[in-house]
């Protein structure tokens, strides 16, 4: 009986991760920009501590699956993204290490950028940013690495 669960939740995981090219030239080459356009931004949340990297990344993914079969695999190759990725495609959450990254990097730059802002207002805004931000984040479903199977 498990065997048959694992092997439907992998079915089920496989398709879909898999490839569904739009119909469209056009609206391929639409998705291929908005992709890239996610990626853009995901790079600047690397940099901007008010904006966040991880959603961008999985809004790259779904476009160029929709649009680039080169890209969409080399986006899932890639030693950070690639895993975060597939376990939001397959499980709908994020590994515990990755949020206490996220919490780790997201405390960082918040505070640092607190620290340089000039008047309290900005200071208080950023402050309540990075809480909303991390009340986001702390509804993520945790999944443990022992439960892959």
């Amino acid at each position: 009986m498990q065997e048959h669960l694992n092997e439907e939740l992998g079915k089920e995981c496989s398709q879909r991760q898999a490839v569904q090219l739009h119909d469209s030239r056009f609206v391929r080459s639409v998705y291929l920009a908005a992709g890239f356009v996610a990626l853009i931004l995901a790079a600047a949340g690397v940099l901007l501590p008010i904006l966040p990297t991880t959603p961008f990344v999985l809004l790259a993914a779904a476009c160029f699956a929709r649009s680039s079969k080169h890209f969409h695999e080399k986006l899932l190759a890639h030693r950070i993204a690639g895993p975060i990725i597939r376990d939001w495609v397959q499980y709908r959450s994020i590994r515990r290490q990755v949020k206490r990254w996220v919490y780790f990097l997201l405390a960082l730059s918040f505070s640092s950028s607190i620290l340089m802002m000039p008047t309290l207002w900005q200071k208080v805004m950023l402050g309540v940013l990075g809480i909303i931000l991390a009340a986001f984040i702390w509804r993520i479903p945790v999944r443990d690495k022992e439960t892959d199977a």
